[in-house]
């Protein structure tokens, strides 16, 4: 059989690399999420001075299953698992309709991006928060009332 030189190989790759650089070739990503829970607290709206208003509220998510040696046959315990998500809706018109009508207990999906940032607490401590930034909102509550 014939094999190449472990060197030819690697020359090869680095010619390969350096097209690919040249040629500024942009990929594509995905940064999406699919949220489904309940509200944990009434919106609020903040205005940082110089800045577009947002619209911020909790999300809660649960994971369910089933612990026990027979779960096929429904047997044992049921855990679930709560996790909090930090909504925030920029986009105008989506930021007053959540900040009118989405209230606590309120069933919704959320459609969104997550955005990792950091931020200076009143201590002058750095922290990092992870955000769900909205650009859609299905509410899927019964009822929707209108604050007053």
């Amino acid at each position: 059989m014939f094999r190449r030189p472990v060197v030819q190989v690697l020359r090869q790759f680095v010619r390969h690399e350096s097209e690919v650089a040249s040629s500024l070739v942009l990929e594509r990503s995905l940064n999406r999420v699919q949220l489904l829970g309940r509200v944990g607290q009434d919106p609020v709206m903040r205005q940082v001075e110089g800045k577009n208003p947002v619209t911020i509220f909790s999300l809660a998510t649960n994971e369910m299953w089933r612990s026990g040696e027979n779960e096929t046959y429904q047997m044992g315990d049921v855990s679930q698992k709560t996790t909090w998500h930090r909504i925030s809706v920029f986009r105008p018109g989506l930021r007053d309709v959540a900040y009118q009508y989405v209230k606590k207990g309120s069933r919704i999906y959320v459609e969104g991006k997550v955005d990792y940032g950091e931020y200076t607490d009143k201590n002058n401590v750095r922290r990092q928060a992870t955000t769900i930034i909205a650009d859609n909102i299905i509410f899927l509550s019964d009822q929707i009332k209108e604050k007053p």
